[in-house]
């Protein structure tokens, strides 16, 4: 059998600096699955939610406070309001607003037809081909700190990428924050778990960026869960009163498990998630008007045997496009999906589950999707390799979602058809030589070469090929340029907190 010459991409080409990155601008429609029935249902029942049910904002009575001034109903710490203030509260937050990265060049805008990726959030452990599964540590951190840079498919930083557990949690925000602002220059949250360390979050980022910048642009944004079902923890409230008191962008992501923090519904639990998310919104707005606000879902299923939570199922699938037309309806940005998988490793399971869960979420118009890269085992560890094999992916979902059908003359391609007679082929035409280079998208890790030139190069599979990828990557990495004055001051700061602070394991 002849044999085709194998063309591959050197491993050398693996980024040194941090390519244009920029997030993507939608030019495809969004998927719609619910008539205007369904719709106005799934309304009435977040109204319902929201007047008669009503949602708990417990331990922090500065905010049952506000929401009394306000004049919503309470009782204990219950609270209840008539639907359409609700939703013209939330009407104040805006469709869309950017948020600043260090680097001008590489900050996002949320909301509307844009779309940005960030990596997984909040892993205890993480994995890799050599090390195996451990639990994170500031290493492991700082690593992928510089992969989701370096990568040109993730547009944001996220936050917490993997835990770094060889720090106490008192001070480890202090480190990951720092690492974000130094080892990147791409836009990343902020730490949210106490008041406090929500705003160091908040001096750190004025250092970098001014009070003044601050003052009038979102530098900086920190994602809550809400404590479903129906409930609001001090946690959201005071990272409210935090983050969005300075005009700086808050998600908060009501995280249901049908069947155990929401009814055996998918229906219903898409309807709680509104109305939590509404909520939260609102007390927002009351905060500050205009203040940047995210809509998020994280619905998934579970397994009614084990109660084990369960990825890429049809019925979070649907959630998505339900949520994300519920969410436009709204006027408000969505976050929800990524590259979810129960899967413990890089397998067959894993690609089927991140496949269908962020394909739904392309599709769905999500507007902001953490968890895009890197995700195993429910969450609970970050793959190395996994989050190279996904960010790769990623860039057929920019490519698609950018681009979609071009139908220009160019594009049409008259003057190949000229060129080629009936029977011919298009390889050496004109047209083929002007557009080579960039007519289809060429995932760095596939291979698509004939089975006798994949055996001849080592026979390696993705796992290989991406952890291949994982170490040219950090081995060619090179910090963005920083102000020495300003990374001083950062770590001036960092200093002092940490003598202030006592180490505390919990």
């Amino acid at each position: 059998m002849a044999r085709r010459t194998r063309i591959t991409r050197s491993l050398d080409e693996a980024p040194k600096g941090a390519p244009a990155s920029p997030h993507i601008r939608r030019m495809i429609p969004q998927f719609d699955i619910l008539d205007e029935e369904q719709l106005v249902r799934l309304e009435a029942q977040v109204d319902w939610i929201l007047q008669d049910i009503g949602i708990a904002f417990r331990d922090d009575p500065t905010a049952l406070e506000l929401w009394r001034h306000e004049g919503a109903t309470i009782e204990g710490d219950i609270v209840r309001a008539p639907a359409d203030w609700i939703r013209s509260l939330c009407a104040k937050a805006p469709r869309e607003f950017t948020q600043l990265a260090r680097n001008r060049e590489r900050s996002v805008t949320i909301g509307g037809n844009n779309q940005v990726f960030a990596p997984i959030y909040g892993a205890p452990f993480v994995r890799d081909l050599e090390g195996g599964r451990r639990y994170g540590d500031i290493t492991a951190f700082e690593n992928l700190v510089r992969l989701s840079y370096l990568h040109p498919n993730l547009h944001h930083g996220g936050f917490v990428t993997c835990e770094p557990c060889d720090i106490p949690v008192s001070k480890r925000h202090l480190d990951m924050l720092f690492a974000h602002m130094t080892l990147s220059d791409k836009p990343h949250l902020g730490a949210i778990t106490e008041m406090s360390r929500a705003q160091d979050s908040i001096d750190m980022a004025e250092i970098v960026f001014g009070a003044d910048v601050m003052e009038n642009n979102c530098v900086i944004m920190g994602n809550v869960n809400t404590n479903s079902p129906l409930l609001v923890d001090k946690v959201v409230t005071e990272s409210a009163r935090v983050y969005s008191a300075r005009g700086q962008g808050l998600i908060v992501v009501p995280f249901i498990l049908s069947g155990a923090m929401g009814p055996v519904s998918t229906a219903a639990s898409i309807a709680q998630a509104m109305a939590e998310a509404m909520m939260v919104c609102a007390y927002v707005q009351l905060l500050r008007p205009g203040a940047p606000f995210v809509l998020g879902n994280f619905l998934s299923s579970m397994s009614l045997k084990s109660g084990a939570p369960t990825f890429g199922m049809p019925e979070p699938v649907i959630s998505n496009y339900a949520i994300g037309q519920l969410a436009r309806r709204a006027g408000l940005p969505l976050r929800c999906g990524g590259s979810l998988t129960a899967s413990k490793i890089e397998d067959a399971q894993a690609a089927y589950e991140s496949a269908d869960s962020m394909h739904s979420t392309m599709l769905a118009g999500a507007n902001f999707v953490l968890h895009a890269a890197g995700w195993l085992e429910g969450g609970l560890c970050t793959g190395f390799e996994k989050l190279i094999m996904d960010a790769d992916r990623l860039g057929s979902y920019q490519k698609l979602l950018g681009l979609g059908l071009d139908t220009s003359d160019e594009a049409l391609a008259h003057d190949a058809y000229c060129e080629v007679k009936p029977g011919g082929h298009f390889l050496g035409c004109a047209h083929t030589m002007r557009h080579y280079q960039s007519a289809f998208y060429e995932p760095a890790l596939s291979d698509s070469e004939n089975v006798e030139s994949w055996e001849e190069a080592g026979a390696h599979d993705m796992r290989s090929r991406a952890n291949a990828r994982v170490k040219q990557m950090l081995r060619n990495y090179e910090a963005p340029p920083i102000d020495e004055a300003l990374k001083d001051a950062l770590e001036a700061f960092v200093a002092k907190r940490k003598e202030d602070l006592p180490d505390a394991w919990y």
